[in-house]
């Protein structure tokens, strides 16, 4: 199992679509509680919600892209890019 960050970017103007599919995301999260160490909204410079920011712990890249595939987020369209990266912390912890 490694550390993946998800950093998933909205597409303009879609806070309507992110609110309207924002409790069959929440659900389908606390399905990974175990496994999601860092999870929340990514906030523009006006304090409105522009994308979501995930540490997922994972077996794998494919596997860190497979939970991302699923997410009702990403199904109803929200996104505009998704970059999943492999992650180490190296100060703190998770």
């Amino acid at each position: 199992m490694g550390l993946y960050v998800l950093v998933c970017n909205d597409k303009p103007d879609s806070l309507e679509l992110r609110l309207a599919n924002r409790e069959a995301h929440l659900a389908y999260a606390r399905g990974f509680a175990d496994r999601l160490k860092v999870a929340g909204p990514l906030l523009d410079e006006a304090g409105n919600m522009a994308g979501s920011l995930l540490i997922l712990e994972a077996e794998s890249l494919e596997g860190a892209r497979a939970f991302n595939l699923d997410d009702p987020y990403q199904k109803a369209g929200l996104f505009a890019s998704v970059q999943v990266t492999a992650f180490k912390a190296t100060i703190g912890g998770l």
